[in-house]
């Protein structure tokens, strides 16, 4: 059934999932991840819409999706010409999220998406589609994105300096979580860590590559993929230096708990907890790409 865009806000029941992938993720071996973010938007029945905005090249890059998931058995793949504000708004355009079961938001860069969808209309659509139950994903900066708060720039580093990182708004899917991708192979511990004293409201997701979270309409997050998930909490946090500090030092921070989740694993976002699986989870399958490839 498509998305009424002319339903009152309260006839739609938060019934979404999303699913943030944490960038180069395998497109030419078995392509997990995306074979998982197929099955949750429906399998082949699936109808998707890809949204190649953040990207330079969002030409090559959309074409380069609609290629995989077409070649993984989904017939109906939608490129979203997203690319000025002016399309934002255009009705057209807009239409074809209505019957969605799947949006897919590319890497790039996430500042570059949202100074596109920013308080258009088309911002407005992806919310309201998602939360009639569309499942949105979205990989890199499509992953950063998602979140109210977003992860729009910093620098890498294991040691958290003030300063180091910036907040922008971001589409505002989920509130709590402030996403941060391609984690251990570009060294972002120092600034998730930092963005958590700037804000301890907020639980810090650090995304390795080729590995995903998926997230639940009850707010559980499940891991899927090949490398490991960090969860910050700053919750509990007793103490820190932050606001004395001159830019670019270091900083003290007291009672800071920490979390690595991997495949199968997961956290309740709600009571900010990890959850021991009733079963142990398989090890993933290992790697059949090279290391990296990927946009």
């Amino acid at each position: 059934m498509a998305f009424d865009p002319d339903a009152p806000s309260n006839a739609l029941d938060n019934s979404g999932m999303l699913m943030l992938i944490g960038g180069a993720e395998d497109k030419v071996g078995h392509r997990s991840v995306l074979r998982r973010f197929i099955e949750l938007a429906g399998g082949p029945a699936a109808r998707i819409a890809v949204v190649a905005t953040a990207s330079e090249i969002h030409d090559i890059v959309a074409t380069t999706y609609h290629r995989i998931f077409t070649d993984l058995g989904v017939a109906d793949v939608r490129i979203m010409p997203l690319y000025s504000r002016e399309a934002c708004d255009d009705d057209a355009i807009l239409a074809t999220f209505n019957d969605a079961t799947g949006i897919f938001l590319t890497g790039g860069n996430q500042l570059k998406l949202m100074m596109t969808l920013g308080g258009t209309r088309a911002a407005t659509r992806i919310r309201r589609v998602y939360r009639y139950g569309c499942v949105v994903a979205g990989t890199s900066a499509g992953a950063s994105a998602v979140c109210q708060h977003m992860m729009a720039y910093g620098d890498s580093g294991t040691t958290p300096r003030k300063a180091m990182m910036h907040f922008s708004p971001g589409l505002g899917l989920i509130s709590r979580l402030l996403v941060d991708q391609h984690f251990g192979a570009r060294g972002r511990t120092g600034r998730l860590i930092t963005a958590l004293a700037h804000n301890p409201y907020l639980l810090g997701v650090g995304l390795d590559e080729d590995t995903a979270i998926e997230i639940d309409a009850k707010h559980l997050m499940h891991v899927f993929g090949r490398g490991s998930v960090m969860v910050v909490d700053a919750g509990d946090m007793s103490y820190s230096d932050l606001h004395r500090l001159p830019d670019n030092t270091p900083l003290s921070i007291f009672n800071l708990r920490m979390h690595l989740l991997t495949h199968g694993h997961s956290f309740d976002i709600a009571t900010r907890t990890p959850l021991v699986p009733a079963t142990p989870p398989l090890p993933f399958e290992p790697p059949t790409f090279a290391s990296g490839e990927g946009i």
